[in-house]
């Protein structure tokens, strides 16, 4: 269940016509279009991780793809023993099979985060297999878009229940089994649709904003308990969930990314192109570190200085 809806709407025509554009051009244009859009990525430099999570547990909600998905890779990257959920079985089975092959320590349990059964059983099967939980990143979260009088109800308890209901619910469970740790870090995905919003996003732009409040008030309920917990505001990131929302998901990558990279260029401010789902999941594990003892009810912004062009 993915996160990283964008603080900008993702304009389905411009992107069909950014590809269209690319499409009508030459093999020669087409090619030099695609290295075009790679050069505008970030190097990456692979560095030896130091293992800082070896001796930690860690929970991550919505990790079958996007950004849980990263930031499940990089905290097993790093050392730690990860449990992650999502609805997805065959997604979250291939991913934990991806992880083992490489060595990492993670269980994957299938859970909807709108119930609280499910939630309650993720936790016990985290504290079963690894003994406890020391961090948690509840990442779970969903996005409708249309004109707040068009919502359902059956719409808006989907996406309140989701992304405002299922971290209250994943708080809930965890934070008992942190204070038997004598401590620990929750890390809530936000949305820079906190700060900066577009319409058509009512519902979820007031679940995002909610989880601003209720993490500075949850920081406050538990710095005595040695509990941090922080948000992280994320941008337009490049993500599978990204292209269904544009209805770009039939595309072929190519063309997607060489289409993602005009749209970026044209509505987006700052290093004008989308994060990349590794980026933000770097920022999140950085937020989860040791070293960051004093960072507690905060919300730091990811998104590249994004925004409407």
């Amino acid at each position: 269940m993915p996160t990283e809806t964008p603080p900008v709407s993702i304009d389905r025509r411009l992107l069909i016509s950014a590809a269209s554009g690319v499409a009508a051009g030459a093999a020669a244009g087409l090619v030099g279009g695609v290295m075009a859009a790679h050069a505008a990525q970030p190097r990456v430099v692979a560095l030896a991780p130091d293992k800082r999570f070896a001796d930690k547990v860690v929970v991550v909600t919505g990790g079958t793809s996007g950004i849980g998905k990263a930031a499940v890779e990089r905290f097993a990257r790093e050392g730690a023993s990860v449990a992650f959920c999502g609805r997805r079985e065959a997604l979250g089975r291939e991913v934990q099979d991806q992880i083992k092959r490489a060595g990492g320590k993670v269980l994957y349990v299938r859970a909807d985060v709108r119930e609280e059964k499910d939630v309650a059983a993720f936790v016990e099967q985290t504290v079963a297999a690894f003994g406890g939980i020391d961090i948690a990143f509840n990442n779970a979260g969903i996005s409708i878009e249309k004109p707040l009088h068009e919502f359902a109800l059956e719409d808006w308890n989907d996406v309140v229940n989701t992304n405002l209901r299922g971290v209250f619910l994943a708080m809930k469970h965890q934070i008992p089994r942190m204070i038997e740790r004598g401590g620990g870090v929750i890390l809530v995905t936000s949305s820079m649709v906190a700060n900066y919003t577009s319409a058509q996003r009512s519902v979820y732009t007031a679940t995002k904003t909610g989880l601003i409040g209720m993490v500075r008030s949850a920081a406050l309920d538990y710095a005595d308990r040695g509990i941090r917990v922080n948000a992280i505001l994320p941008g337009v990131t490049d993500t599978a969930f990204i292209r269904r929302l544009a209805g770009t998901d039939a595309m072929p990558d190519e063309l997607w990314r060489v289409a993602a990279a005009q749209w970026g260029k044209t509505n987006l401010r700052g290093l004008k192109r989308m994060a990349t789902p590794e980026e933000i999941a770097i920022f999140a594990v950085a937020m989860a570190s040791p070293e960051l003892t004093y960072l507690t009810g905060a919300s730091l912004s990811a998104d590249g200085g994004g925004g409407v062009g």
